[in-house]
């Protein structure tokens, strides 16, 4: 399916991307490997945005569908090198497999979908109907979507298939994340007298057990929904005698299609009102968390930390397509969903575009130490990502 040229055309730029190390907000290194592969494969169009994500496009002779693939190209630290037996950022071939940060979350698949692009306009001699957009994507790690969003604005695609691990499975939803901040606040005293004061922490234990209540809905694709406390921290810190005022606490928030901010808040509020009509002393507030992240570029990045879930229909016409297209190269995927959040909840979740998943690797590699992909699903994957474009251009 693939050429020997081909295959080591994606073994050498996954290598190079792994070789330049791309932590959330410090990305550039591996946007200048991105940039010299698609300036040096005659890309019609390469773009990077204020976040510093890079856009590169082919198009074909005939107007036709935009397919846009997203990978992004921030990974999360390495905090001990020692820890590992390969080098994080040496992308080492040992036994079939390329070692290094990144690797299954997610560069292989990007170098993937980069070389299918190159491979199709060589194949095809550019005579296809359509764009294929490849989009190396900043600030995932911290903020799924809010990057993308950048993104879809310019390129205004059809389709968007997203190259997170799925082992080769074709993906067609996913649960959405909120992450959802809940305050106390009291009055602060010494300790030695604890009844002049109002104590935060004893007012967010009580707020807890009531939002420990709180069913969360189900999906019949997606599952349940998921409300778990993450962490909790008091005011001051340590207390050092006294008797704390503030109080807060945070709750990863796993979200189902057609959940609303609104919808989601509800019954955190419902239980704070609940406390403050049996005791006037309590107050609460509930709101989802801002993020503020640097990037590479000096501009800055934020948003509230609410990314909505997404699911498509397997009848659907593109999903149908994509199936047949990789069941041609003899893969035989599953068709599932993702179990975590990705950069379609904004495609999909937020703007309602036509979106799957698939990409090479397992899921359970991503921010492990001494992560890899295989060289074989990292081929597969190549050829796969030809197959859907090929599949979905089809005039």
């Amino acid at each position: 399916m693939l050429t020997q040229e081909q295959k080591k055309d994606v073994v050498d730029l996954t290598r190079a991307l792994l070789r330049a190390p791309s932590c959330s907000g410090r990305e550039d290194k591996v946007v200048a490997v991105l940039r010299a592969y698609m300036e040096k494969n005659g890309f019609d169009d390469i773009h990077v945005d204020k976040y510093g994500s890079i856009t590169g496009c082919i198009k074909g002779k005939r107007p036709g569908r935009k397919i846009l693939y997203d990978g992004h190209i921030d990974t999360v630290p390495v905090p001990d090198p020692s820890v590992w037996k390969h080098d994080p950022y040496g992308a080492e071939v040992v036994d079939g497999k390329i070692y290094g940060r990144g690797a299954s979350d997610m560069k292989g698949a990007v170098a993937a979908m980069a070389a299918a692009a190159v491979k199709v306009a060589g194949e095809t001699g550019g005579d296809f109907a359509g764009e294929i957009y490849i989009a190396g994507v900043v600030h995932e790690e911290c903020f799924e979507g809010v990057a993308a969003r950048e993104i879809s604005a310019r390129v205004n695609p059809d389709i968007v298939v997203i190259g997170e691990a799925s082992e080769l499975n074709l993906k067609t939803g996913q649960r959405g994340r909120a992450e959802i901040t809940v305050e106390t606040f009291g009055v602060p005293a010494h300790s030695a007298n604890p009844q002049k004061g109002i104590n935060a922490v004893l007012s967010m234990l009580r707020l807890a057990a009531e939002i420990e209540k709180i069913a969360p809905p189900a999906h019949p694709v997606l599952g349940s929904g998921v409300s778990v406390l993450t962490d909790i921290i008091s005011t001051p810190y340590p207390g050092a005698s006294v008797v704390p005022s503030h109080c807060r606490a945070t709750y990863d928030r796993r979200l189902l299609v057609g959940e609303t901010q609104d919808s989601v808040l509800a019954p955190y509020k419902e239980a704070i009102q609940k406390l403050e009509q049996a005791d006037p002393t309590f107050k609460g507030t509930v709101s989802f968390a801002k993020g503020h992240e640097n990037c590479y570029t000096g501009n800055a990045i934020e948003g509230e930390r609410f990314f909505p879930g997404w699911v498509f229909d397997q009848q659907e016409d593109f999903i149908r397509r994509a199936l047949a297209g990789l069941r041609s190269t003899g893969i035989s995927p599953d068709v599932t969903h993702y179990s975590f959040c990705t950069n379609a909840s904004h495609y999909a979740g937020e703007k309602g575009i036509k979106t799957l998943g698939f990409g090479p690797s397992l899921e359970t590699l991503a921010h492990t130490n001494d992560e890899y992909i295989e060289i074989n699903q990292l081929f597969a994957a190549m050829a796969g990502y030809a197959a859907i474009s090929q599949a979905l251009l089809k005039e």
